[in-house]
Order: C-alpha cells, then structure tokens, then sequence
C-alpha cells in the first residue's frame, strides 16, 4: 500500500475509484466503503487504483480546537487499517483553513477530479464537503453527473444492531464496553505506543510492568483491562493493563498505561508495541496497603486470563 501525503503529490495513473472520508478508527461502516471502491475499480480495470481520501488533522481540530473529539488511531495506524481494508493508495489531505475555505465544487474538481483522477467516488450516507459543510450528496451527485463521473452512497452499516460511527465507538470505550466497540470496529480497539522507563513500582513488587508512550489518544475509560501485547514483528501475548494515576503510590498523577505480560520475563525497553483490549475488569482503586494491592492484581491476572483463554 501506498501513503501519499498531499494531493499535489499523487502520481499520474490513468483512473481511480476513490472513497473519501476522515476514516477515524476504520470501523466497519468506513470498510464498506472501501471494499465497494474496491469492487469498482476492478469493475473499471486493472490500471485504476483503489484509493482512500482522508485528512489530517480532524477538521474540527482546525475549525474548533474545543469541540475536536478524541482520535481512534494515530495516523500511522488509520492508514494501516485502510490498506487492510483494501485500499491500494491513501492520500492524506493536510486539513488547513485554506482546504476547508474551498467551495464544494472547487474541492471535487480540483482534488478529486483532478489530482486523483476518479473515475468512481464512495462516500457515506452522511458525507458533506466544501465550505461549510454546503456540500451534500445531491450536489456531489450531480457534479459527478456532469463530469461523466458515477457516485455511489454506502447506506449505514449495522452491527449488532447499531449504526457504526466513531462517536458510538468512542462512547463504548469511554464506558468500558470493550465488546460494543469491538462489534462497530470489527477487530478489538488498540494503540500503539514505545516501552519507557517509568518508577519501576511493578518491579519492586514482583510484578513487572511495561510502561507505555502511546503513539494517539486513549479514548478509554481509567481502569483495568484484560488485553494482548505484541512487539512489532511477534505474536500477540496475553496480558493484563492499568490506565490510570497510581493511586495507591501517589496522590495525583499524569495517566499512565502500564501493561503487565503474563508468563513473559524479559527487556522490552525502547520497543514498539501494539496493545489490544480484550475487556474492562474493573476500575482503578486506591488500596490501603501494597499487599493489598498486590493481592488484587493476582486477582486481575486471574481474571485476565480467564477473558483471553
């Protein structure tokens, strides 16, 4: 797969399909998007290209630093996930308020059109564009008519019997309903991140812990989880995670990601690491003691492990 960074930059091919969207989180509605652009180009032929059109920052980030919610993957990761999807090409479109100050038809012929050269265009049954938002899917359907361009509207895919959204994911994280989001994301929610030194309470306790420099947010609630760790290049092992402050150490802290591998002795400093979250177990507590405490994560591992068998 190829990650194109700007639309100026987008090599010459003859024909694309393209689907357009922010794509945060790649959940199963934004796959059906990419899987039909796929559909389409192989209907068009073998020289057009299945590409996936998103942006970065969040336009909120831009137009209302105050209301921009929290991201699903780093960048990195939604383009992972898009080729994974099918898409041979993401262009990122640097979000600036010169692109956002674009009238809709400008937009489409300028980038869509006439960069990416689209022959097919998907978007979501919610899809707007251009300056203000003035864009709808009868505009875009009707510029793309003129164009000799065809549009295609994916209709909202259910799971579960949901909609599947970014907000509804991030609302099930925030809540620790790990499995409502896994159905809307169609894999289990994770971040990636490098292995840092930290105060080594875990060690100390004979209970070791990787502490974690997230690569993206952490749309998820402070707790304890049962999770995988894997190290890039290696099989997913099982594990148990704490995000949250410390409490039983200090009386306030920056939140922290520590994730204690099971059945594993090792250095995992300076590694990078993919951690996915399989199930909350319970929230973050300030225990009396350390053996108190220490006594709870045993419990933890159990419970951890007992989730992920």
């Amino acid at each position: 797969m190829l990650v194109i960074r700007g639309h100026q930059h987008v090599p010459a091919w003859p024909a694309a399909a393209v689907a357009i969207g922010n794509f945060d989180g790649v959940h199963v509605g934004h796959r059906a998007l990419i899987r039909r652009a796929r559909e389409l180009a192989a209907a068009c032929g073998p020289d057009t290209r299945t590409v996936a059109l998103t942006f970065d920052p969040h336009p909120a980030a831009v137009l209302a630093p105050a209301a921009a919610p929290v991201q699903l993957a780093s960048l990195a990761r939604r383009c992972e996930l898009l080729g994974d999807a099918g898409a041979e090409v993401v262009v990122v479109e640097p979000f600036t308020r010169e692109l956002a100050a674009l009238a809709p038809d400008a937009f489409v012929d300028a980038i869509v059109l006439g960069s990416l050269r689209a022959r097919e265009i998907v978007v979501g049954y919610d899809f707007k564009y251009g300056r203000g938002g003035a864009g709808t899917i009868e505009s875009l359907r009707a510029h793309g008519e003129r164009a000799g361009v065809a549009v295609e509207v994916v209709a909202p895919v259910q799971a579960d019997g949901e909609v599947a959204s970014s907000t509804r994911v991030r609302a099930h994280l925030r809540a620790g309903e790990l499995a409502a989001a896994e159905q809307l994301l169609g894999r289990r929610w994770d971040v990636d991140g490098i292995v840092v030194r930290g105060a080594q309470r875990g060690r100390a306790i004979g209970i070791p812990t990787a502490n974690i420099r997230p690569d993206s947010d952490l749309p998820l609630a402070p707790g304890i989880y049962a999770c995988t760790l894997a190290v890039t290049g290696e099989a997913p092992r099982a594990a148990v995670a704490s995000l949250g402050t410390n409490p039983t150490f200090v009386a306030s802290g920056d939140l922290v990601l520590e994730v204690h591998v099971l059945e594993f002795s090792g250095d995992l400093y300076d590694r990078h690491v993919r951690v996915a979250f399989a199930a909350y177990l319970r929230a973050e507590a300030k225990f009396d003691s350390v053996a108190a405490l220490v006594a709870q994560i045993h419990l933890d591992i159990a419970a951890a492990r007992a989730v992920l068998s």
